[in-house]
């Protein structure tokens, strides 16, 4: 190789391994900034509990007997007053016409007794008889008109049997499977033969511990109401486990009249109207209830909440597209947004989008964009879920 050729080579290396200009360097990368949002809100708390019917019934006999007819569908929606079961009638036929026998008979005892009494009165006044012979008309009467009060009662017994032997809806809603098939022994009072439960409206039960109690009473109270008669019925919301299903709406309705002495709780219920019958008894929840008056937020989503070892940052773009970090404290999940309950003023310009793009110290090509007031995509979530607290 020659001299000029070996030259040629080592330049090439050179310029290979040599830093380029400041010109040609790429541009700082870009990313998606925006203003906080700011505005008014009210928090609420979140608990979890369960729906539970608001009337729920033991279908019993009140009459013992061989189980005949059924007349329902396992499961179906059943109306108050609609027949289920059939107790077999036979024996308390027997028995109602054996009562009505004897009340014919007494009836016809006391005609007797009457007319025995009042020709006893008509003899007496004349003096054709004694006044022995009038008392026992008179004892006759008294015991023929009791018999009667007696067989007539005996009477209605009978006729009240008879009827129990048609077993009736005693409130509408769902009913269970039947827990006895026909022509089993049914006892009095004993046999449960299903069960019915009330759908609309339905009741949700929580426990709240004694901090937010007393928020919640020192609410109810200004509104003029006691937290153990619904704190004025103050509006409540509830989401299941189905994320497609959006908030019920309903309102507090009762607390407990005592804190638990082993939980340190207390049992709260809100009730909810449920025409699509879509909240079944036992369902779980997440019940979110107002625990602040109203305030001015400062609102970020979460995307926009970094981690910096134990410490919750946000990412902070100056006016010459410099990154910086500051701490916050987050606070509950409002409108689709995380609220900043320390931290953030509301005037900084943040990052919301590709946190992974900045860093501490560099520059960044900051593509501003104004967030939506609420947004839609996010589940509301509350304070009982606060992070970095």
């Amino acid at each position: 190789m020659t001299y000029a050729l070996r030259q040629m080579v080592v330049l090439g290396y050179i310029a290979a391994f040599m830093p380029l200009p400041a010109l040609a360097q790429s541009a700082p990368p870009p990313v998606t900034v925006a203003k906080p949002v700011v505005r008014d809100v009210v928090d609420s708390d979140e608990f979890i509990g369960r729906f539970e019917p608001v009337d729920e019934v033991s279908v019993r006999s009140r009459v013992g007997g061989y189980l005949q007819e059924i007349h329902f569908q396992d499961g179906a929606l059943v109306k108050q007053g609609d027949l289920l079961f059939v107790i077999d009638q036979r024996p308390f036929v027997t028995a109602l016409n054996q009562a009505k026998a004897t009340l014919e008979s007494s009836q016809s005892a006391l005609v007797f007794a009457d007319a025995q009494y009042k020709r006893a009165q008509s003899l007496a006044a004349s003096g054709s008889q004694s006044a022995q012979t009038l008392d026992d008309r008179r004892r006759e009467f008294d015991s023929a008109e009791a018999n009667v009060r007696g067989a007539q009662a005996a009477a209605d017994r009978a006729s009240l049997d008879m009827e129990y032997t048609e077993i009736k809806a005693p409130l509408s809603g769902r009913i269970d499977r039947r827990l006895i098939s026909a022509g089993n022994l049914v006892q009095t009072d004993q046999t449960v033969l299903t069960t019915i439960v009330s759908l609309d409206p339905i009741d949700f039960y929580f426990d709240v511990d004694e901090r937010r109690l007393l928020n919640f009473a020192d609410t109810a109270r200004k509104l003029g109401k006691d937290l153990q008669q619904g704190g004025g019925g103050l509006d409540v919301s509830v989401t299941i486990s189905d994320p497609s299903a959006k908030p019920f709406k309903g309102k507090l309705d009762f607390a407990e009249n005592r804190v638990d002495n082993e939980s340190g709780t207390i049992r709260l219920r809100a009730r909810f109207p449920n025409p699509d019958l879509v909240l079944q008894p036992g369902l779980f929840g997440r019940i979110q209830v107002e625990a602040s008056n109203t305030y001015q937020a400062i609102l970020v989503p979460d995307e926009a909440i970094g981690s910096d070892q134990n410490e919750r940052v946000v990412y902070v773009v100056g006016t010459d597209g410099t990154v910086s970090t500051k701490p916050v404290r987050p606070g509950p999940r409002l409108y689709g947004y995380r609220v900043i309950r320390e931290g953030l003023d509301g005037t900084e310009t943040i990052i919301v989008n590709g946190l992974m793009r900045a860093r501490p110290g560099a520059k960044i090509t900051p593509q501003m964009t104004e967030l939506p007031q609420e947004r839609q995509d996010t589940a509301p979530e509350t304070a009982g879920a606060e992070s970095g607290q």
